[in-house]
């Protein structure tokens, strides 16, 4: 593996191109997000500067832009409430330290090759849990919206708050909201290729509060410090370090889905592959070095990317083009954005939420179906008002748990257990003629496909709905995998027949399930000519052993009565 991405100049022209569109719209996106996650306006920008260099330099998906996402900030919001709410002096250093540690997990995860494995959640899932987040960014920019501080307890504390926010309203700076999320949702589609919505409606509302609301008394962004960041040391509590710890994961995950989600959205656009295990170690490094400077977490951003994409950006050049350039606006055009009010990003940041939910999926689910409708909105539930690892959680195991339930009856199905000819199971002239000669005193026992562990349950039920048989014949010739739960209740009807005395014959058993049978030593308690290869050769091999049992009970009859 190549340690920087992969780079060349002769695309110069388009990736150059490619990273200022991209840096235009990250601007206002990086101030939004900073505001929005309470760690300030610098804090965004750091972030959007150092993860989207970092991760392009040593990411795995070469036209990916990295940097605050809706979702990514949502997570940094409850992290830093909490921790400056437990430790005011130090909570904002220990929530640097969280993105630190998020960054080293998404190293790992890179390092231990789980990248293909991060987003395989089905849709239902994944759908709720970023629809959750929209609604909680909206959420969250209800006081902002209305010109007021955020009050304390995150989503639930807003929405208790939400009479006395409206009483409250300040007229003039939800005015200006108004006017930013009007920008953004009626800007014509064809001007966005030379003016991005977010930029205009920045400027938009800025100017408004410049030569129209001078004297106003509304709130603005503030100082944004000039200069290089300071280096932040990484802040422990004894007593918060398992909250940090489970918010880093939390954080780290969510930055993983987040940027592998984006890369495919790039690969379908350039036609091309990303290396996700490579691409995780990129996104590690760089929001591990953002925490380091006081840098809020970024993934991969969809929109940023999409722009870079369409603009000509086709290598890591206008990634790190665009770091370059946000790292000249802040160190030499900071003293401009300290005019922009907060109403025009919580404008911005309410839109952004908007965009998150999933509204395609929301209008249709019930319709696809029931169940997905319910794990979905039950995920976005969880999501909003509990957890976003509880959300995750329950969502993929509920989603297991029906996928696996369907699973099982469908292979529940291929299990048959017959003595006579079954139209369920294709048999040629002469086994069905081996199965009648046999009169029910041979039990064929027929499975197909991977027998999960869902399928014990069909195989002991099938089992013992016939008791009275001389001959075992198990048919394994089409089964691929072979389960442990499944393998133990082969294993419990091989041990029953075996201890009636009666015979059993494997069949076409090989591959994953030989072995499987073989390490648990069932096969050493079957004689080695009653495993065969077809399954006419165990009928009559079975049929054969049947007749001679037969025979051999009528000679001890007639003895029995000529002694008497």
């Amino acid at each position: 593996m190549a340690i920087t991405n992969k780079i060349h100049f002769r695309n110069v022209k388009g990736d150059i191109f490619g990273g200022i569109t991209a840096a235009v719209i990250a601007l206002p996106m990086a101030l939004t997000f900073g505001v929005a996650s309470g760690a300030g306006a610098s804090a965004g920008l750091w972030g959007a500067i150092l993860v989207g260099f970092f991760a392009a330099l040593f990411g795995g998906t070469p036209t990916l832009i990295s940097e605050p996402t809706g979702p990514m900030t949502v997570v940094m919001t409850a992290v830093i409430a909490s921790l400056t709410a437990a430790n005011p002096e130090q909570g904002l250093a220990m929530a640097f330290t969280v993105v630190m540690m998020a960054g080293v997990l998404q190293i790992i995860f890179g390092i231990l090759k789980l990248g293909r494995y991060v987003t395989m959640m089905p849709y239902t899932v994944v759908s709720g849990f970023m629809s959750g987040i929209g609604v909680i960014l909206i959420i969250l920019q209800l006081a902002p919206f209305l010109g007021q501080a955020s009050p304390k307890g995150g989503v639930i504390g807003t929405v208790q708050n939400i009479p006395t926010l409206i009483s409250n309203v300040n007229p003039i700076e939800t005015v200006l909201a108004v006017i930013t999320v009007a920008i953004l949702f009626f800007y014509p589609s064809k001007l966005k290729k030379f003016l991005p919505p977010q930029l205009l409606a920045l400027i938009v509302g800025t100017l408004i509060a410049i030569f129209f609301l001078g004297d106003a008394d509304i709130r603005r962004i503030g100082e944004i410090s000039v200069g290089l960041p300071s280096l932040q040391i990484p802040t422990f509590s004894a007593d918060q370090l398992r909250v940090m710890l489970v918010d880093a994961l939390v954080l780290g995950m969510l930055g993983c889905i987040d940027a592998l989600l984006t890369s495919l959205v790039a690969d379908s656009l350039t036609r091309t592959e990303h290396d996700s295990n490579k691409e995780l170690i990129g996104q590690g490094i760089g929001n591990l070095v953002s925490g380091l400077f006081g840098g809020i977490a970024g993934a991969g951003a969809t929109m940023g990317t999409v722009v870079n994409i369409q603009s000509g950006g086709r290598t890591a050049v206008s990634g790190l083009t665009r770091a370059l350039i946000l790292l000249v606006v802040v160190l030499g055009l900071s003293q401009y954005l300290t005019v922009i009010p907060s109403a025009v990003l919580a404008g911005i940041a309410f839109k952004v939420g908007f965009d998150i939910v999933d509204w395609g999926f929301l209008k249709r689910a019930h319709k696809i179906s029931p169940k997905a409708a319910i794990i979905m909105y039950g995920v976005i539930g969880l999501t909003v008002f509990v957890d976003l690892i509880v959300a995750v959680g329950v969502g993929v195991f509920v989603a297991n748990v029906l996928t696996i339930e369907r699973l099982s009856n469908h292979r529940a199905d291929q299990v048959k257990a017959v003595t006579y000819d079954d139209e369920e199971i294709e048999l040629n002239s002469e086994e069905k003629e081996l199965l009648e000669r046999a009169n029910g005193n041979v039990l064929l026992f027929y499975l197909s496909g991977p027998m999960i562990f869902g399928v014990a349950k069909a195989i002991s039920r099938e089992h013992n709905l016939i008791n009275d048989y001389k001959a075992l014949v198990l048919d394994l010739s089409d089964v691929p995998i072979l389960g442990v739960t499944s393998s133990l209740a082969l294993e419990n009807a091989i041990t029953e027949a075996v201890e009636k005395g009666r015979q059993v014959f494997i069949v076409g058993v090989s591959g994953q399930a030989e072995k499987r049978l073989r390490k648990m030593g069932v096969m050493a308690r079957i004689p080695q000519e009653n495993i065969v290869g077809d399954r006419a050769s165990a009928l009559r091999q079975a049929v054969n052993y049947v007749d001679r049992n037969l025979v051999n009970v009528g000679s001890d009859t007639i003895d029995s009565q000529a002694i008497a």
